[in-house]
C-alpha cells in the first residue's frame, strides 16, 4: 500500500496590518460614498489638501481634481451641468435694523376687590337723614382743592374732603377705602346708595358717552373704578401705597356712568 501525504497549505506572505491601514481603508471608504452623494444632489465636492500633498506641477491654491470615474452616469450628468457658484473675497454682509418705536405700558389694573361683607339691616329708627347728619363728624381729613372744571359738582366736593385717605383693601371708611369702598362712601353722603362692588356699581346708573360726561360720574374700566372730576382728571383711590387723589385718566375707553 501507497502511503498519500497530503502537502501543508500555507497563507501567501503579506505585510502585517496596522491600525493605521484600517484608518486609511475607512477613509477612502468614507470619500467615495461622499463623492457619490454629493454628486447625486448636485453639489460639486472639492477637498483642500495641504501644500505638501499638491502635485509639484499644480499651482500653490490649486485644487486636486476629484475622481468621478466610480459614479454612475446619472450621478457624473449631473456633476457636470451643476451650477458654479463663487463669491469675491471681498464680498461683505449688509444688515438693517428695523425702527422699533417703543411705547410705554399703561399703568396696571389694581388686584380684584374681595367680597363685601353684608351690611347691617337698618332699623325703620334709622333714616338717611340721620345718617347724612352723623357722616360729617367722622370727618376728619381737611377738603383739597376741587378742580375748576368740578367746581360746583356736589359729588367731588365731597370726594375732595378724603384726598389723602389711603389705600385698603376691602377698606370702606375714612380710615382707609379700596376703589369701590370710596365711591359707594362718597354717594352715600348724598343720600345714594351704590353696590359695594365695583363690578355691580357698572350697572348702578346710565352709560353715558364721553362728549356727555359730567364732574361727579363714576368713571369704570373692568377691575377699578372712580369718580369723573372734569377735563382729563378724575378722584379715586388707586391701589396699594397710594391714597386718594385727584388725577389724569390712564383707562383706556372707560365707561361713563350717571347715577341717580
Amino acid at each position: 500500500m501507497t502511503a498519500t501525504h497530503e502537502r501543508a497549505r500555507h497563507r501567501a506572505a503579506r505585510r502585517p496590518l496596522t491600525p493605521l491601514d484600517d484608518f486609511a481603508g475607512n477613509l477612502a471608504t468614507v470619500g467615495r460614498r461622499s463623492a457619490v452623494v454629493a454628486a447625486s444632489s448636485g453639489l460639486v465636492v472639492t477637498m483642500a489638501l495641504p501644500a505638501s500633498a499638491a502635485p509639484a506641477d499644480s499651482p500653490a491654491n490649486a485644487l486636486p481634481a476629484v475622481d468621478v470615474s466610480a459614479l454612475t452616469a446619472e450621478a457624473r450628468v449631473a456633476l457636470a451641468t451643476a451650477p458654479a457658484v463663487s463669491v469675491p473675497a471681498d464680498a461683505a454682509w449688509e444688515f438693517k435694523a428695523p425702527q422699533i418705536q417703543i411705547t410705554a405700558n399703561p399703568e396696571p389694573e389694581p388686584e380684584p376687590e374681595p367680597e363685601p361683607e353684608p351690611a347691617p339691616r337698618r332699623t325703620e329708627s334709622t333714616s338717611r337723614s340721620t345718617e347724612r347728619a352723623a357722616a360729617p363728624a367722622a370727618e376728619a381729613p381737611a377738603a383739597a382743592a376741587v378742580p375748576a372744571s368740578a367746581v360746583g359738582s356736589a359729588v367731588i366736593e365731597i370726594a375732595a374732603r378724603y384726598v389723602g385717605v389711603p389705600y385698603v383693601y376691602g377698606g370702606s371708611t375714612p380710615d382707609g377705602f379700596d376703589c369701590s369702598g370710596f365711591t359707594s362712601y362718597v354717594y352715600a353722603q348724598l343720600g345714594i346708595t351704590l353696590p359695594r362692588s365695583s363690578a355691580d356699581q357698572r350697572y348702578a346708573g346710565t352709560v353715558v358717552s364721553a362728549d356727555q360726561r359730567q364732574p361727579g360720574d363714576i368713571i369704570w374700566t373692568p377691575g377699578h373704578i372712580g369718580i369723573y372730576a372734569g377735563g382729563n382728571t378724575q378722584i379715586d383711590s388707586p391701589r396699594p401705597g397710594k391714597t386718594v387723589q385727584f388725577r389724569e385718566i390712564w383707562q383706556s375707553n372707560p365707561i361713563y356712568i350717571r347715577v341717580g
